[in-house]
């Protein structure tokens, strides 16, 4: 079982057990293909959020992109 982790996710307190910053935009039911991630005030390059790790305390920033016209 994994541990649980208390991350501030665009300024909401959340629980979560995934270990990456992809692995969490996916629980959050966005694709990590078409989001931006700033993690305690540091952009994390698209091409690692797969090997990010995420760490009880982090602070995270997500937008995600919207098509339209």
């Amino acid at each position: 079982m994994s541990a649980q982790l208390s991350l501030t996710v665009n300024g909401e307190l959340r629980r979560t057990s995934a270990a990456t910053i992809a692995a969490l935009v996916t629980d959050l039911g966005l694709k990590p293909e078409k989001v931006a991630v700033e993690r305690n005030g540091v952009i994390v390059p698209r091409s690692t959020l797969a090997e990010a790790a995420l760490a009880d305390g982090d602070v995270l920033e997500i937008v995600h992109f919207v098509g339209g016209g």
